[in-house]
């Protein structure tokens, strides 16, 4: 089984301490005597990451929502066609810093363009692609900004009010009640007990992969 790829994929508000999540999840992963290629939304190409840059800086023009949702779409896309895809195709595991539930939660939920819009965005796009295993950070909104601004300067969508990151997070609540294969995790533990958590999670994926077939 585990010659398999599989797609694991790092969710979370800003401050959510993906980063670290990311890292703790890739050592256990090679742990397991598996190959990792690790990936960020927006980015991960040459064409994603310059299409990063647009999304994230502030601008002198107005980024409309719906130009933010295709542009988040144009950049997945070519990264799960250049990377994504190939990888698991060669029996690598990926895991990903952001994926398409980033853009259900903020644009869909938190740009309030809702799921029909978007479903049918991410159907015509990614097909049936879709992550065997989403970790999802959960935090409170005004502590993980509080996280962000001590990192340093925010970016365009960082400096959104509080109202714009509270709706982002039910999205992300509401869609992981209704959704298998997302797990949530409370990000506003010990980081410690979050590690724990995590890795509790991905043995249990694990383990789940590695039953024996009824």
């Amino acid at each position: 089984m585990s010659s398999k790829g599989r797609f694991i994929v790092v969710e979370g508000l800003e401050g959510a301490g993906k980063s670290t999540a990311v890292a703790c999840i890739k050592t256990w992963l090679e742990q397991q005597q598996l190959q990792v290629v690790c990936t960020r939304e927006p980015g991960g190409t040459p064409l994603a990451e310059q299409i990063r840059q647009l999304v994230k800086q502030v601008q002198d023009e107005t980024i409309t929502a719906e130009a933010e949702l295709l542009l988040m779409y144009a950049a997945r896309v070519q990264l799960l066609r250049q990377v994504i895809e190939p990888a698991l195709a060669e029996g690598s595991w990926v895991l990903g810093d952001r994926h398409d539930l980033s853009s259900r939660a903020y644009q869909g939920g938190g740009r309030q363009l809702g799921a029909q819009l978007i479903d049918s965005i991410r159907h015509a796009v990614l097909g049936n692609c879709r992550p065997d295993l989403t970790l999802y950070l959960d935090i409170d909104p005004a502590i993980g900004l509080e996280r962000a601004k001590a990192r340093g300067e925010l970016d365009r969508i960082e400096l959104e009010q509080l109202a714009f990151f509270q709706r982002t997070r039910q999205a992300y609540l509401t869609i992981a009640a209704a959704e298998p294969g997302i797990v949530v995790i409370d990000a506003g533990q010990e980081l410690n007990k979050v590690q724990q958590d995590l890795i509790q999670a991905l043995t249990d994926f694990w383990t789940s992969l590695h039953a024996p077939m009824a």
